[in-house]
């Protein structure tokens, strides 16, 4: 597999115009126009220099002026040359610039066709832009000339002609007006493929000419067929276009991810799609270097796989799209509603042996992430040997780990251990019912030359014993991780996390040392974040500890929740006072 080919720098296509002086490009949704992490360039700049420079051997400059966000697509502008910066940063600040957006929303009034949105916007506590008094401290002026295109039932595709360029304007401006954009999870617009807004047009005085000129984008398909049909939700998997875009989105957002396949940050395992988030319910995309796993999920009313009438043709047609992406095999895991009726994770019918598509994998793989390596199984049951969605909290946990005593309960495979050692973590004890998965775990750190830096031991024990019994000893932990299942059974007790676990972080607390942490977790889709800080606190107050600061941590970027829903991923950070 060929990352270069999976992720190329830029579509040729995107380019709208491009001469000596401007460079106009059609930018996709999940693009950034500026790197949220330096070290992950991602952003539209250096992939379209990284495409410059390739095209013409000779570098390439480029002058930004404007921003898009992320999932806004549509048309930008950059110069090529140092000289027509003047000319057009001028146009820019003296709204000199005509910028025309599309928008597709809910809640236009039925008999306005035509209005001026004049708000005073400022950015509240959250982080959000809101409208405020014209009083209000850092308030400032936002102007948007509103007039509807097309109207199907309560939806409206709105044009959209911004007098002023305020963060978020468009979006925080119609939410509101009662008319947020589809899509919009930050100001809670209706359920979409994405967020609904596209920058439609720019007009401005050619730099080297004098001439006005105007650079238009096609309005996306997918924002006329929201207009038509709404969300579709799980048909999408009965349009092979529709989900070719859907699929090229996510691709787009992980582009970060999927070309640092080197250096200190080198990560080669990701998740490439994740059900709703990215408009594909009940499929999520897991990559592993050059192999993808496709997990199908059953979580619905309707039958979304096991259709006897769809279900199959979806299925393929997913295969289909993915094997095409260009990775070497793509491997299934299927995954009923109710995950109590699995007795084997290894049976064929939940996870096939052999890739759907392509060829074998190794048996075991080593992939990357942040630069440590772990080893994964693709063909060995439903789990692969490393939780994905805790990339970022090992991390978190490498960077803090140097010199500490690490406690990893309910430890499968070890990954935060591993996290922690290659952290210099001075100890690290990882207890697990399973002597096959804490095998598994030795297996990773001594891959990395860890078992002989620091102290590291290996429990295969049910968790609340081995707890309770390293209390009665008086033994302490600089950093306690608890990332429990939702459900476990052993032959001393059943756990829920949804009833049990404030109990189960009550004698985590217990062991750990004065100014320590706990890296607490929950996957539990019933759990919501609220009510992980209300367990925690909970248990703080049962174990008897004094909590200097609860702070909540966010997921990784390839982890979004559908519109209107929280991760299933709840984390957050404890530390006790000194």
């Amino acid at each position: 597999m060929d990352p270069a080919r999976v992720w190329p720098d830029i579509d040729e296509a995107c380019i709208l115009h491009e001469d000596d002086a401007v460079i106009v490009v059609d930018k996709p949704a999940g693009v950034p126009t500026q790197a949220a992490d330096p070290e992950r360039p991602d952003d539209l700049v250096m992939r379209l220099k990284a495409f410059l420079t390739a095209r013409d051997s000779a570098g390439a400059y480029l002058g930004v002026h404007q921003r898009l966000d992320r999932e806004t697509s549509g048309v930008i502008v950059m110069t090529r040359a140092k000289e027509a910066n003047g000319s057009i940063a001028k146009q820019f600040e003296g709204r000199g610039v005509e910028k025309r957006y599309v928008a597709a929303v809910t809640g236009w009034p039925s008999r306005k066709d035509d209005a001026t949105l004049r708000d005073s916007v400022a950015p509240g506590d959250d982080g959000r832009m809101q409208v405020v008094s014209a009083k209000a401290r850092g308030a400032q002026l936002a102007v948007s000339h509103v007039r509807v295109l097309k109207r199907q039932g309560e939806r409206a595709l709105l044009d959209v002609r911004l007098e002023t360029g305020r963060t978020h304007q468009a979006r925080v401006q119609l939410a509101h007006a009662r008319a947020p954009i589809a899509g919009d999870t930050v100001y809670a617009g209706a359920a979409a493929p994405r967020l609904m807004l596209h920058a439609r047009s720019l007009t401005f005085t050619h730099p080297f000419t004098g001439k006005k000129v105007v650079y238009e984008a096609k309005v996306p398909a997918e924002m006329e067929a929201w207009l038509a049909h709404g969300d579709i939700g799980a048909a999408i998997y009965d349009d092979a276009k529709a989900l070719g875009v859907a699929l090229s989105r996510a691709r787009e957002r992980r582009f970060g991810l999927g070309r640092t396949t080197t250096g200190p940050r080198a990560t080669t395992a990701f998740r490439l799609v994740n059900e709703g988030g990215d408009a594909l319910p009940g499929l999520a995309v897991d990559v592993y270097g050059g192999y993808l796993v496709a997990q199908f999920y059953e979580d619905g009313t309707q039958p979304l796989w096991s259709n006897e009438t769809h279900g199959a043709a979806r299925r393929e047609r997913v295969l289909d799209a993915l094997h095409a992406l260009g990775f070497d095999g793509v491997y299934t895991k299927f995954r009923p509603k109710q995950a109590n009726v699995i007795v084997d994770a290894r049976r064929e019918e939940f996870a096939p042996k052999l890739p759907a598509r392509g060829i074998e994998a190794p048996a075991e793989m080593v992939v990357l992430e942040e630069g440590v390596a772990y080893g994964v199984r693709l063909a060995d049951g439903l789990s692969t040997g490393i939780f994905l969605d805790q990339r970022e909290n090992r991390r978190r946990l490498r960077d803090m780990s140097k010199g500490a005593r690490v406690l990893n309960l309910f430890s499968y495979t070890c990954g935060f251990s591993v996290a922690a050692a290659a952290g210099g973590a001075s100890r690290t004890v990882s207890v697990d019912a399973s002597v096959g998965v804490l095998e598994r775990g030795r297996e990773n750190l001594a891959r990395l030359g860890l078992l002989d830096k620091g102290e590291h031991t290996f429990v295969a024990e049910d968790v609340f014993a081995w707890l309770a019994r390293a209390a009665k000893k008086a033994e302490r932990f600089d950093i306690v991780v608890l990332d429990p299942p939702s459900y476990s059974n052993t032959k001393k007790r059943r756990f829920s996390s949804e009833s049990d676990y404030d109990e189960l972080a009550a004698a985590a607390l217990a062991v750990v040392a004065p100014g320590g942490r706990l890296l607490a977790c929950s996957n539990h889709r019933g759990i919501r974040q609220v009510k992980l800080r209300k367990f925690l606190r909970e248990a703080a107050k049962l174990s008897n500890r004094d909590v200097a600061q609860l702070k909540d941590l966010p997921d990784p970027l390839d982890f979004p929740p559908a519109v209107g829903r929280e991760s299933h991923l709840k984390s957050a950070l404890v530390t006790l006072s000194g």
